[in-house]
């Protein structure tokens, strides 16, 4: 998938991995519904990958500029580790989940796909994006990935996370002896 040594060198440091949601775990529409509210589209490859993060010990967060209770429910439904809603300064997020979980930013993967997010991107240890990502986005990005937004993206970083730490879905399944 990503055969550059030093991408698996990053990817093996990740402790925590960290998405936007807009165009990364949707394909980017917006939908509102006639009484006002919004509703979003959601991979359930994605949602798939995120659990199998969970089950092999990996936090996830989901980082967002956008205020949405359809954001918080698919969290929810996933067990994200922590959730960032209406977050203009998205560093600020990142700075909460090293100071929380004792992580540097070299332990956190982030995946984001336009201008908002280039801030995040620069620091993060492992910085991914979708291929219809904007060209600003692309170009700094350690991984583009052959996947669009809300279209397997982020299932992709997944299963690249959870091979280069050689962890199988079989293994996540077998039940583990205490």
């Amino acid at each position: 998938m990503y055969d550059s040594l030093d991408i698996k060198l990053k990817a093996s440091k990740i402790k925590l991995a960290a998405f936007d949601v807009d165009g990364v775990m949707t394909d980017g529409s917006l939908i509102y519904l006639p009484d006002g509210t919004e509703a979003k589209a959601f991979s359930a490859k994605d949602g798939l990958g995120l659990s199998m993060l969970a089950c092999a010990g990996i936090k996830t967060a989901i980082i967002t500029a956008k205020d949405s209770n359809v954001v918080s429910e698919r969290a929810k439904a996933l067990n994200f580790t922590r959730v960032f809603l209406n977050q203009k300064n998205k560093i600020l997020a990142l700075d909460s989940l090293c100071s929380e979980f004792s992580l540097t930013y070299d332990e956190i993967l982030y995946m984001g796909d336009d201008l908002p997010d280039i801030d995040v991107l620069m620091v993060a240890g492992l910085s991914a994006c979708p291929c219809d990502a904007v060209e600003q986005v692309k170009d700094i990005c350690d991984i583009v990935t052959n996947n669009a937004g809300g279209k397997g993206s982020v299932r992709e970083i997944c299963d690249f996370l959870l091979k280069v730490k050689g962890i199988s879905f079989e293994n996540l399944r077998k039940p583990h002896k205490q």
